[in-house]
């Protein structure tokens, strides 16, 4: 996933569908430097990942 759309989406209202390894999960935040992702499992928000942003799917 580009930078752009990770961070339109994180902005956004509407839920997108992304998913990181075959799960749905939510972006919080986006490091445009870093090129990463702060997400969670939408089942498990207590589980705070930081991903790489080409690790991310949006179906």
């Amino acid at each position: 996933m580009n930078k752009q759309r990770a961070q339109q989406i994180a902005e956004s209202p509407v839920m997108a569908n992304v998913t990181y390894q075959g799960q749905a999960v939510y972006i919080q935040h986006v490091d445009h430097e870093l090129e990463t992702a702060r997400i969670y499992p939408l089942d498990q928000k207590e589980k705070e990942l930081e991903v790489t942003l080409d690790s991310l799917i949006e179906q």
